[in-house]
């Protein structure tokens, strides 16, 4: 089984405040600095950073220098009913839907093949998590994490919990 990559609460791991580690076990492996009032983030991934955010009707990462309104991944709802996903990922087209009618978690796959299963964890402030079944670059990763984040606020603004952060803030 891979390990498990989980977002942090902000300022945790010795972070910034408002800088979410990811985790995989104890291990930070890149960083997310959420925006608390739209769809937007920068992580930093193998010491480049990426700019997430919303762009139109899309979820989009490109890097700081790419011309606005470009991608180099992006999701974008297939639909809203189904509450599914299409996902680029710099070529490897993901469809991504939920686990279960019980689970919030996306399951991500290729032709019917699970990629990654999103999911969150336990306890009264669940964080996104993200199992990755076969190898993706962790900047990959990380954009899937994120979309499981913006998922969770979504929810939980629907919901109506007012809080909506998918648990442990941001900036």
């Amino acid at each position: 089984m891979r390990p498990v990559l989980e977002l942090g609460r902000a300022g945790a791991a010795g972070g910034d405040r408002g800088v979410r580690p990811v985790l995989r076990g104890d291990l930070v492996v890149a960083t997310l600095r959420a925006s608390n009032w739209k769809e937007a983030a920068t992580a930093v991934v193998d010491e480049r950073e990426w700019v997430l955010a919303k762009d139109g009707r899309e979820l989009v990462a490109r890097w700081p220098a790419d011309p606005a309104g470009t991608a180099r991944l992006r999701a974008r709802q297939a639909s809203w009913w189904r509450g599914t996903w299409d996902v680029d990922l710099e070529g490897l087209v993901l469809q991504a839907a939920r686990a279960s009618f019980w689970r919030s978690g996306l399951r991500y796959s290729d032709g019917g093949r699970q990629v990654a299963l999103g999911g969150t964890t336990g306890g009264w402030s669940p964080r996104p998590t993200l199992r990755a079944d076969v190898d993706l670059p962790l900047h990959q990763q990380v954009f899937l994490l994120w979309l499981e984040l913006v998922l969770a606020r979504r929810d939980a603004t629907v919901v109506g919990d007012g809080g909506g952060d998918g648990g442990g803030g941001g900036e």
